[in-house]
C-alpha cells in the first residue's frame, strides 16, 4: 500500500471517532503544514524525513518500524546494525524470505530470550 493512503485512512478512521483528527489539527500536532499534509496523504509530495514519520506514527497511534518500512526506509537504529555486518545480514534478511510468520515469531522470541 502507499504510504500516503495509508496515513490518510488511518487519520480518516481516527477521525470518524475523534474531530482532532482532521488533517489541519493533525499537521499542526506534527509540525507539518496542512497542504503538505493532504499532498503527502495523496502521494503528490515526497516522502518526509524519518523523524516526520516518527511523529506521525506517535500522533496516529501506529508502530514508527512498519510506517518507516511503508515509507522505504530502515531505521538508523537498524541501519547502523545492519552496517557492521553488511553481507551477513543480507544474507540473513534473504534466508528469512520463506520463513512462515510462526516461525519468524518463535525465532524472534528465541532471540529475545538471549538478550541481556
Amino acid at each position: 500500500m502507499d504510504f500516503g493512503v495509508y496515513i490518510r485512512r488511518v487519520r480518516e478512521r481516527l477521525r470518524a471517532v475523534n474531530p482532532r483528527y482532521s488533517i489541519r489539527q493533525t499537521a499542526e500536532r506534527v509540525g507539518l503544514d496542512a497542504g503538505y499534509l493532504g499532498k503527502l496523504e495523496r502521494g503528490k509530495v515526497p516522502l518526509p524525513s524519518e523523524e516526520v514519520i516518527r511523529r506521525l506514527a506517535f500522533d496516529l497511534d501506529q508502530d514508527p518500524d512498519a510506517l518507516l518500512a511503508l515509507a522505504g526506509y530502515l531505521p538508523e537504529d537498524v541501519c547502523a546494525i545492519v552496517m557492521r555486518r553488511p553481507i551477513l545480514f543480507a544474507e540473513l534478511i534473504r534466508g528469512l524470505g520463506d520463513v512462515s510468520e510462526e516461525e519468524l515469531d518463535l525465532l524472534v522470541c528465541q532471540l529475545r530470550d538471549k538478550m541481556p
